[in-house]
């Protein structure tokens, strides 16, 4: 088939084609469109070769340069070209009229200009007045179109009287389609509708939606000239005001602007920080009148002026009175407040030192932060505390840029801003509860400001300028280590605060708590009186932690008993002893561990850290017939159970000895378990009870029943030390034990120990685990039961750092 010529058996036509770009051509109408891409030419040119016909189609993607198959619409126009108006640049402007609607079959051409295989359509007649339906879309569509006219203004009146005229629903419609500015894609969807009704019925539709848009877009558009011309008028009654009150000589009409200028000047900053605002006070006097900017900049000069540059409080450091401080605030922790003097002499013979970054790490409740509230006191400086418990985005040290909506400084500066001083005590709280996000890490941003040889030019995103914070002493607290980052961790120096032993408790409870309380209360000291034996019994019973914090609770109660009694009229004065805390605050919440009554074979009572104190840790063996299994039970760590495989391997390698059967270990199973099983237990400090524990139950012979006993075993029966002394001691203490075994390096951490607590036991330092079973054991030589005062150790000596016996928590399931 040639170009041009109609196959009647399928009406289809070979024509040149050419691609539109966001245009629609309808048939029956006229339409100018300027054609600048090659191809298109090439086939403008075959088609003013080949009759002037062309079919134009429109193109689904416009930003498309190059034709392939599937980027047509399936239904174009086919056209005849009316004129041709060549323009400079190889373009032209053409002049086409729609014949009719054709649907595309083919390409069939790509190279040189597009060739279509075109199918013409034929579309339904619906003559004017042939039903009442027919009529009423026929005049609906007229009101819309004069409605859309209206609200457009841009439609001429030649166009409205064609429409009016109109009697072909079909012609109408491509007629308003053709005339009005849509989408290309509606304009497709009228073109592919070839039944005249419900072509005119989308045209309804379209045009009545283009009618809500326009209504929509110039309410918008009213709105936008009121507020600008709102504030035009602002700004030039404003402008009137500044001119008349200069004529009038009250001023430069702008006594903001001066204000700032006048704060600037006073506020003796740093050259480089005054010339950075007074170039942001020049922005400012730039901006229009309510402005966002000058908003952001008015902020940003405040915040600016409100940080203490230049201002410092002058340091005290004297001794005395520190040691008073930290005594009248703190009871017991005599290492700590050594360090902090230590710290405080430093300070007054070197003050220009720089980067003393202290961490304290210790348990909830034991003053940690009161310990920086008498430091900052004896230093007479400020303190400000910055709460770090959950943080996880890095803007939250360093601040956010003052561009954004709502912006502020990071907590740094916010704690010097509130401090009002460049030289406070920032107490950094909670170093070990950050966390990281997407957001960013705090942790790491705290790397600079905690690193002395940074910290001088510290930049907070917000200021933009560098903040000298070597001036500044920071203290940081956290309740554990392991959460702490190693280059953080490596930038603080670690002040341990361990946990307060009963007697501790007794008298800070004497001393501070119970005062405390009775005056938050009201009560004065003849009206409320506690003895000794009820706050002992209130600790024990009733408060299971580190510190005092639950203890401050429970004084509370009885405080508010006393005053309920007091105020009924019930008593004139109440005296709480031990027997009465049950009536006043409920039945017993913990008990302590009840010793066996009589010596038991296979059962030693064991020493244990926790991490609100120390508590006995009871070892319990059975031995059954069998085929030599270990099997150690009881919610065990690795370290515990390899402790079991240690000791059993020592028992097997001196079974002679021991007067152990030497086979015992391929004829009987050995069960050793650790009751409470489910708390978690690890750590190697139980090794010579467990030894022991075996021992016994393999020779059926009892331990004494007032012994306990710590220390780490190896295979070869020696005794290494272990840590945590202090709570365990009290443990033992507190349950009736008289005999405490310890391994012989411990000795030195005899001076740490309480004093009633070291009067009140017996201790047997041993190197070798035999030594334990000659005396632990029934039927062997006894051990003393005088009290023994080790004296002459060196108070001074660090503790050996070991793994301890850990009992992570009480949780009865």
């Amino acid at each position: 088939m040639k170009p041009n010529e109609l196959n009647e058996e399928f009406e289809t036509v070979l024509l040149p084609a050419m691609a539109l770009r966001g245009v629609t051509v309808f048939p029956n109408m006229s339409l100018h469109f300027e054609v600048e891409r090659d191809i298109s030419m090439r086939a403008l040119e075959e088609a003013m070769e080949q009759g002037k016909r062309i079919f134009l189609v429109t193109q689904r993607n416009i930003a498309k340069s190059e034709v392939e198959n599937g980027d047509l619409y399936e239904v174009g126009t086919i056209s005849v070209i009316k004129q041709v108006l060549r323009l400079p640049g190889d373009n032209a402007r053409v002049l086409a009229e729609g014949v009719a609607r054709g649907r595309l079959l083919d390409l069939t051409q790509l190279s040189l200009y597009i060739q279509t295989e075109v199918q013409l359509l034929e579309e339904e007649k619906a003559p004017f007045h042939e039903n009442v339906r027919t009529e009423a879309m026929l005049r609906s569509a007229i009101d819309l179109f004069q409605q859309y006219a209206e609200v457009s203004g841009k439609i001429t009146p030649d166009v409205v009287l064609g429409v009016m005229a109109a009697e072909d629903l079909g012609w109408l419609a491509d007629f308003v389609a053709q005339s009005i500015p849509l989408r290309y894609e509606d304009k497709q969807r009228v073109l592919e509708e070839l039944n005249p009704e419900r072509r005119l019925e989308l045209v309804n539709e379209i045009l009545a939606h283009e009618i809500q848009v326009l209504k929509i877009d110039q309410e918008v558009q009213a709105k936008v000239r009121e507020r600008v011309n709102d504030s035009q008028k602002d700004y030039y009654l404003r402008e009137q005001m500044k001119i008349i009150q200069e004529e009038l000589g009250d001023g430069s009409g702008d006594d903001e602007i001066q204000e700032y200028a006048d704060k600037i000047e006073k506020a003796k900053l740093p050259e480089a920080v005054a010339e950075k605002l007074k170039k942001e006070l020049g922005r400012m006097t730039k901006q229009p009148f309510g402005s966002a900017e000058a908003g952001v900049l008015r902020n940003y000069l405040d915040i600016c002026l409100e940080i203490p540059w230049t201002t410092k409080t002058k340091e005290r450091v004297n001794l005395d009175q520190a040691r008073r401080l930290l005594d009248a605030d703190h009871y017991g922790m005599e290492k700590v407040k050594e360090r902090i003097l230590e710290f405080l002499a430093v300070k007054k013979m070197a003050p220009d030192l720089k980067g003393q970054i202290i961490c304290l790490v210790g348990p909830p409740g034991v003053g940690k932060t009161s310990i920086a509230a008498s430091v900052a006191k004896a230093l007479n400086r400020k303190m400000a505390r910055v709460s770090l418990g959950g943080v996880r985005d890095e803007a939250e040290i360093r601040g956010h840029r003052k561009t954004y909506i709502g912006a502020m400084p990071g907590r740094i500066i916010n704690a010097i801003v509130s401090a009002g001083s460049s030289n406070p005590l920032l107490l950094l709280d909670e170093v070990d509860k950050m966390s990281s996000d997407q957001r960013g890490d705090p942790s790491a941003a705290l790397l600079e400001v905690l690193d002395a040889e940074q910290n001088s030019t510290f930049r907070d995103h917000f200021i933009e300028m560098p903040f000298d914070l070597s001036d500044v002493l920071f203290i940081t607290t956290c309740n554990s280590l392991d959460t702490v980052s190693r280059p953080l961790l490596d930038r603080m120096e670690v002040i341990e605060v361990s946990s307060y032993t009963d007697e501790e408790k007794l008298q800070i409870a004497r001393r501070h708590l119970l005062p405390k309380e009775m005056k938050r209360h009201g009560l004065t000291g003849s009206q409320l009186r506690m003895t000794d034996g009820a706050i002992r019994e209130l600790i024990s019973g009733y408060t299971r932690e580190s510190g005092v914090r639950q203890l401050e609770r429970e004084l509370a109660a009885l405080c508010r008993k006393a005053a309920m009694k007091i105020v009924s009229q019930e008593a004139k004065r109440v005296t709480v002893n031990g027997d009465q805390l049950e009536a006043m605050l409920g039945i017993r919440k913990y008990h302590p561990e009840k010793l066996e009554s009589m010596p038991q074979v296979g059962v030693v009572n064991g020493l244990a850290w926790t991490s609100v104190g120390g508590e006995i840790l009871e070892v319990e063996v059975a031995v059954m017939d069998g085929s030599g299994k270990v099997m150690p039970t009881g919610n065990l760590g690795d370290v515990m159970k390899e402790s079991c495989q240690a000791a059993i391997s020592y028992i097997r390698s001196n079974a002679s000895v021991l007067g152990v059967k030497p086979d015992f270990h391929e004829k009987q199973d050995i069960h050793i378990h650790f009751p409470e099983g489910a708390v978690p237990k690890d750590g190697p400090s139980a090794g010579i009870a467990i030894t022991t524990a075996i021992v016994s139950a393999l020779t059926q012979t009892p331990v004494r029943r007032s012994v306990a006993m710590t220390g780490e075993v190896t295979i070869r029966g020696r005794v290494l030390p272990i840590g945590g002394l202090r709570e365990k001691t009290m443990a033992a203490f507190r349950n009736g034990i008289h005999t405490v075994f310890i391994p012989e390096d411990n000795v030195k951490d005899l001076e740490e120990i309480d004093p009633t607590v070291r009067s009140g036991l017996h201790f047997v330092p041993v190197s070798h685990v035999n030594e334990v079973l000659a005396q632990a054991l029934m039927g062997t030589e006894p051990v003393s039961e005088h009290h023994t005062e080790h004296n002459g150790t060196d108070a001074n000596l660090i503790p050996p750092v070991q793994e301890e016996t850990h009992i992570h928590s009480r949780i009865s399931q």
